[in-house]
């Protein structure tokens, strides 16, 4: 199934391409050496995909999208070189593997309302585990780092704080300044999948939400994204639910990030409209979102902040998005050699 949802957002990317002259075509020759696997949970199957590197390595990153998004976001198909961040990761030497929450992309899909962020947590610990036992007839990996965007940067916090099993987390799309304006009326622009044909006789109940056609623009990007990554973005859209917010926001409030024990390394958009506050405001640069953020971590956290210069909350999709990348690797040297 996670290869063919692979297959589809592929196919999706070649036929936006092909409708769009000069343009080159989406790189089917991924790199890394990927398998399909999955793990049982309380609440079903979670469904991911195994990268490894060329070489050797004992370092895998954990990488699971946040709300709206699927796997596809890690491992967007369009212009690879550019916005394929499991790719570089690859390429770089570290193995990936890439994670659907439950209800979202080939993961089982339960009521609605019985997802929560505690429960994405407590698979995400599950999928550690796994890792470090010898996963799928793989070698244990000595070193694991979470990576989460949105929701999941909060599910990757609560994982740590309450296993303590990681070396490492990225947090992105994340702060303790939320712009609540901004984010209730993102929220706005959310209504039931089944209204949309393309979710509709999927068995779907009504709390699966996604955002509404034409306003993932305005939600998720900064300034001039591509058009073909905007359209892709779309064609792959995903479904939550609302209950998944409520336990996972209580990460934005002063408290549990003091007990963030492993390194920490912070990415948002300059334009992030959710993460950045009011105004942008601590968001106009890498310091700023720093001197904002580190009096919520303690010393252990060895919180570095990055900022991505008119990116929105779509990191991963933005034009400049190699530049994070670079940070990423960089800060994954000192923190896994």
């Amino acid at each position: 199934m996670r290869t063919l949802l692979r297959t589809l957002a592929v196919g999706a990317a070649t036929t936006l391409l092909s409708f769009t002259p000069g343009l080159a075509h989406a790189d089917q020759q991924a790199a890394g050496h990927c398998q399909d696997v999955s793990f049982r949970v309380s609440q079903g199957t979670v469904a991911g995909t195994l990268c490894l590197p060329d070489g050797p390595t004992d370092t895998v990153m954990v990488l699971m999208s946040g709300s709206n998004y699927n796997h596809v976001y890690w491992d967007f198909p369009y212009q690879p070189d550019t916005y394929n961040f499991r790719e570089d990761m690859n390429r770089a030497g570290y193995a990936t593997l890439v994670a659907d929450r439950l209800g979202n992309g080939a993961s089982s899909r339960p009521p609605s309302l019985t997802l929560t962020a505690t429960g994405t947590s407590d698979a995400l610990h599950v999928i550690v585990q796994s890792l470090r036992a010898g996963l799928a007839g793989n070698a244990p990996f000595a070193k694991v780092v979470t990576a989460g965007h949105s929701l999941t940067s909060s599910t990757s916090m609560m994982e740590q704080i309450g296993y303590h099993d990681v070396d490492g987390v990225i947090l992105t799309g994340y702060s303790h300044t939320l712009s609540v304006p901004d984010v209730l009326g993102v929220i706005g622009t959310y209504h039931s999948a089944v209204d949309e044909p393309e979710f509709a006789g999927r068995g779907l109940d009504s709390g699966y939400l996604v955002a509404r056609p034409g306003t993932r623009a305005a939600n998720f990007y900064g300034l001039n994204p591509d058009p073909q990554v905007v359209a892709l973005d779309e064609a792959t859209k995903e479904t939550f639910s609302l209950s998944e917010y409520p336990d996972g926001l209580l990460t934005t409030l002063p408290g549990q990030s003091s007990l963030m024990n492993v390194p920490v390394l912070l990415v948002n958009g300059g334009r992030d409209r959710l993460a950045c506050g009011p105004g942008f405001g601590i968001c106009t640069d890498s310091a700023a979102l720093q001197a904002s953020e580190s009096p919520y971590f303690v010393p252990a956290a060895k919180l570095r902040a990055y900022v991505l210069p008119d990116s929105g909350h779509a990191i991963n999709l933005a034009p400049n998005t190699r530049d994070y990348h670079a940070v990423v690797k960089d800060w994954m040297k000192s923190v896994v050699g």
